[in-house]
């Protein structure tokens, strides 16, 4: 079957504009050097680092992303989704929020995830973006939480989750949708 030269032009020109839409001008704007700034509200535990840097992420940085935003109840390490991060820098720049983002729940493992659920009031899934690294609830100080979650949706990067009852809202990087 052969294509003609107008239908390649149109296919092209949809992948351009695809790669452009809304869905990942977030990616595309991000920095060359990234640098997170986390706060864990639970563990009372801070990090400031880069990592991302020369086009590549920093491997030490990373694991220490992955200790902070370990499971507080249990210890257990995971690592992070480093795009998770990305969505994190993307946002605090969307927020114009130098300040370091205050963490809620990073990775959850299983058994924290079933005991959750076990005490009710929703919003725990049993296959939750929390239980493979995927997924962060935080708060930007400064911002009202109202703005966090706008923004969050604005970026179109991911599930956005919104709980002004306990004061958070959930970011992932799953397929955009929100609650």
């Amino acid at each position: 079957m052969r294509i003609s030269r107008r239908d390649a032009c149109l296919g092209l020109l949809g992948g351009v504009a695809a790669a452009l839409s809304p869905a990942s001008a977030w990616a595309i704007s991000l920095p060359r050097v990234r640098r997170l700034a986390l706060h864990h509200v639970h563990t009372g535990e801070r990090l400031a680092a880069v990592y991302f840097e020369r086009g590549r992420y920093v491997a030490p940085a990373l694991d220490e992303f992955n200790h902070l935003l370990r499971d507080w109840r249990t210890g257990e390490v995971r690592p992070i989704e480093p795009r998770l991060l990305d969505l994190l820098v993307a946002l605090r720049g969307r927020l114009h929020s130098d300040r370091p983002l205050e963490i809620i729940c990073g990775y959850r493992c299983p058994a924290t995830n079933r005991m959750l659920q076990q005490r009710g009031g929703g919003g725990v899934a049993t296959r939750s973006l929390h239980l493979v690294g995927r997924a962060i609830d935080l708060r930007v100080p400064g911002r009202p939480l109202a703005r966090v979650r706008e923004a969050a949706l604005g970026l179109r990067a991911g599930g956005v989750g919104y709980y002004p009852d306990l004061d958070f809202v959930h970011v992932d990087t799953g397929r955009v949708r929100f609650w």
